[in-house]
């Protein structure tokens, strides 16, 4: 029970449980807009099923930590332009990851910005299957970039563990009321695939090597989502209905 006084490791939790909160942010956004494709009755058990899927892997990556480390060292090296180059498996799936983000939130603001008309108004809808298929393959994108913070920010494979699960019950518990409101409101849903571009971006620069760092893009996304606020509340005060019964201004 010695964890149980060393304020350390309580530390250690209390940091990595927000940081997997903040790094599970992106994660909720695609799971929210892929599964709004399902018909209602399936949306939130594909929810579920996606946070459940990228639980899993973290956990599995976690306790394969070994595994991950190999995954960074690189298995190419070349000098291109007088620089050396390195490519690891780690680089590849990140690149991969990005580049697949980047190609699907580009094909959904094209449908959101086209809308249906003539023969695409009989789009057929797709499987629950397909769609957590593509969520599964970003949960290991996102996953392996989870992990690999975890890893920097402690030793301690339990506190690692104990951190992502707090996170994914956190996640559970809003991702519902988060899917709802992108649904409910088209300018978040747009803003929030933009954020998909700027994510997929980062991590196709990561797999070259090109850092960039998170707070950067976090405060990016934090302004952007509080002028959105500001937007919609000016928004609603125009359409309020005006009282017969108002005094003449």
């Amino acid at each position: 029970m010695e964890w149980a006084t060393n304020p350390e490791i309580w530390i250690s939790l209390f940091t990595l449980t927000l940081l997997e909160v903040v790094l599970g942010i992106d994660n909720i956004i695609f799971i929210s807009i892929l599964s709004s494709k399902l018909p209602i009755d399936q949306q939130n058990k594909a929810r579920k099923v996606g946070l459940g899927l990228a639980l899993i892997t973290r956990v599995m990556l976690l306790f394969g930590i070994a595994f991950v480390a190999r995954l960074e060292e690189p298995f190419w090296k070349a000098t291109l332009l007088g620089k050396e180059w390195a490519l690891s498996w780690r680089d590849v799936v990140l690149i991969v990851g990005g580049l697949f983000l980047l190609a699907k939130s580009t094909y959904e603001i094209h449908e959101k910005l086209e809308g249906d008309d003539g023969e695409k108004s009989a789009k057929v809808i797709p499987s629950f299957v397909a769609i957590v298929t593509q969520i599964l393959l970003l949960d290991i994108v996102f996953s392996l970039d989870s992990v690999i913070t975890a890893v920097g920010m402690t030793k301690r494979v339990p506190v690692m563990i104990a951190a992502v699960i707090i996170a994914m019950a956190v996640m559970l518990m809003f991702v519902n009321q988060i899917s709802n409101f992108v649904d409910r409101h088209p300018t978040i849903k747009m803003l929030a695939l933009s954020f998909l571009i700027l994510i997929g971006s980062m991590l196709v620069a990561e797999g070259f090597h090109q850092h960039i760092p998170k707070g950067y893009i976090y405060f990016a996304m934090a302004f952007a989502v509080g002028v959105e606020m500001l937007n919609m509340r000016i928004r609603a005060r125009r359409t309020e209905p005006v009282s017969l019964h108002q005094p003449y201004r």
